[in-house]
C-alpha cells in the first residue's frame, strides 16, 4: 500500500534521482563500478582518499555546541555520581544499623 508523501520527502527523493519532476518513480540509472583489486582490498592511498572524502561529509559541531554538550555531560555525571554516592552511603548506614 502506497503511503502519501509530504513535500520534504518528494524533494529528497527528487534530489537523489529516485523521483521525476512529476512525482513518478524515475528509472534507476546504471552505476559505474569502481575497479577493485583482486581480493577486494584497496590500496592505502585510495583508503585515505576515501576517508578524507567521507570526513568532509560529516556535520561537525561548532565550538559553542561542543562546549554546551560538554557542560551537559559534566552536570549529568555530577548528579549521577552524587545520587549513587548518596544511595551507597544510605545503604551502608542502614546495614550497619541493622547488624550492629
Amino acid at each position: 500500500m502506497n503511503q502519501p508523501m509530504n513535500r520534504e520527502q518528494k524533494r529528497l527523493l527528487q534530489r537523489r534521482g529516485q523521483l521525476g519532476a512529476d512525482g513518478a518513480p524515475a528509472a534507476p540509472e546504471a552505476r559505474a563500478r569502481t575497479p577493485r583489486q583482486p581480493g577486494g582490498r584497496t590500496s592505502p592511498i585510495q583508503f585515505f582518499r576515501e576517508v578524507r572524502t567521507e570526513m568532509g561529509k560529516v556535520a561537525w559541531p561548532t565550538r559553542a555546541e561542543t562546549a554546551n554538550y560538554s557542560v551537559v555531560v559534566l552536570i549529568t555525571l555530577t548528579v549521577l555520581i552524587a545520587a549513587i554516592f548518596g544511595l551507597d552511603y544510605a545503604s551502608a548506614k542502614g546495614a550497619f544499623f541493622l547488624f550492629k
